[in-house]
C-alpha cells in the first residue's frame, strides 16, 4: 500500500485582461467560447468540454500527452453572479486516481474599459501527485490561452 498525505496550498492570480467584465465572465459561462481556451497543451488528446453552468450545474473535460496518463478534471459550481464572481470546486484525476479536491474563486473587476480578474485556488492535493508550484503553472497557462482567445474573438467583431 502506498504512504497516502495531503498537502494544503493556496494561490492567488491576478489578470487583467482588454475586455468587460461580461465578456470575460462569458468566456466562462458560455460551452463554446470556453473550449476555446479551457485546453492542454497543442500536442494532447482531448475530450469534449460539457458545461452546466448554473448553480448545481457540472462541467467537465479530460485530456492528456499521446499514451500518457488521462488528466481529467469535473467540477461543481457553488455560487455564480453574473460578471462578478464564480465559486466552484473540482477535482482532479490521472487516470483513476484522483490526485487533488479544490475550492475556485474567478472574480471579474472592472479596470478602465477592461477586466481585473482575481483568481483565487484552496487546494488539497493527495498523496503527492501534484503540487501548487505545477497547478498554478498549469492556470497561468490556461489563463494566456484566455487572453489570446479574447483576442481572437474582438479582431473577428
Amino acid at each position: 500500500m502506498s504512504k497516502r498525505s495531503t498537502k494544503h496550498a493556496t494561490f492567488t492570480i491576478e489578470r487583467s485582461f482588454a475586455a468587460p467584465p461580461a465578456r470575460v465572465f462569458s468566456a466562462f459561462a458560455d460551452a463554446k467560447a470556453k473550449a476555446r481556451w479551457f485546453v492542454g497543451p497543442d500536442e494532447w488528446q482531448k475530450s469534449n468540454l460539457k458545461l452546466d453552468f448554473r448553480v448545481g450545474g457540472r462541467e467537465s473535460v479530460s485530456g492528456g500527452p499521446p499514451g500518457g496518463p488521462i488528466h481529467s478534471y469535473n467540477a461543481l459550481y457553488q455560487d455564480i453572479v453574473p460578471n462578478e464572481r464564480i465559486v466552484l470546486t473540482y477535482e482532479m484525476h490521472l487516470d483513476k486516481t484522483r490526485i487533488s479536491v479544490t475550492l475556485a474563486t474567478s472574480e471579474f473587476k472592472p479596470a478602465g474599459q477592461g477586466t481585473k480578474l482575481v483568481y483565487t485556488e484552496q487546494s488539497v492535493f493527495l498523496d503527492g501527485h501534484d503540487d501548487a508550484g505545477a497547478r498554478e503553472h498549469g492556470t497561468r497557462a490556461l489563463f494566456d490561452n484566455l487572453e489570446a482567445a479574447l483576442k481572437r474573438a474582438a479582431k473577428a467583431a
